[in-house]
């Protein structure tokens, strides 16, 4: 049987996020009637879908009529509504950042060559999003240049990391800390990525990626 608007809505406030290989969530992709139906399902509820069309998953988050009765506590602006502490809020940010912005540029880099190619043959190639194209961060070079400034490294390792795994955020394989289903949803890419990549942590992105480049080349 077909699944409803109302039903999907149900699954994603149940669940948080699905992948968007998901049937159903397809069809919200294609169908304008059927992605209408679940906004407003989710907006009667205070929500809003989260889609980015280069991350491999959707997600609900509040909707912005919504956002000042579940952030306003009365004395303050909340700065998150999942409980994160603000170094491990900072700590998010960091990853994004580290993981989320050098995919996107491979993602656009990508697309921009499909597109070049679609061009010279005469179809339309569009890029789809791409696990291949996300590269994790080693625990251990997180914890060196990042310990002091987010509450020490016992404390990312034991608690921060551990709480964003939890929320899925991020995943832990073998010591290397990878995207999580939410990761590339959290933030507003549009907004985001100038104010980081024109601050201090674009620096260390292009840093890294410098060493990282001369690294495979004398590999």
């Amino acid at each position: 049987m077909q699944q409803t608007s109302e039903q999907l809505a149900a699954r994603l406030i149940a669940h948080r996020y699905l992948p968007r290989s998901d049937e159903v969530i397809r069809r919200v992709l294609f169908d304008l009637d059927f992605r209408v139906s679940l906004e407003n399902n989710l907006k009667a509820c205070g929500l809003r879908l989260l889609d980015n069309p280069y991350a491999s998953h959707v997600a609900v988050g509040l909707h912005q009529d919504a956002e000042r009765a579940v952030m306003d506590d009365g004395q303050q602006w909340l700065s998150n509504n999942i409980g994160l502490p603000k170094d491990t809020l900072a700590l998010t940010v960091v990853l994004w950042a580290l993981i989320i912005l050098p995919k996107r540029e491979r993602q656009l880099g990508r697309e921009a060559a499909l597109e070049s190619q679609g061009e010279l043959f005469g179809t339309l190639v569009k890029a789809e999003p791409s696990e291949e194209l996300s590269r994790g961060i080693p625990e251990n070079v997180l914890l060196e240049d990042f310990g002091k400034l987010l509450g020490g490294k016992g404390r990312i390792s034991n608690f921060a990391l551990p709480q964003l795994s939890r929320l899925g955020l991020i995943e832990r394989r073998n010591k290397i800390i990878y995207e999580g289903p939410l990761l590339d949803l959290v933030f507003d890419y549009a907004e985001m990525a100038p104010r980081i990549i024109q601050g201090a942590l674009g620096d260390l992105i292009r840093e890294q990626s410098q060493s990282a480049g001369a690294g495979q080349a004398t590999s």
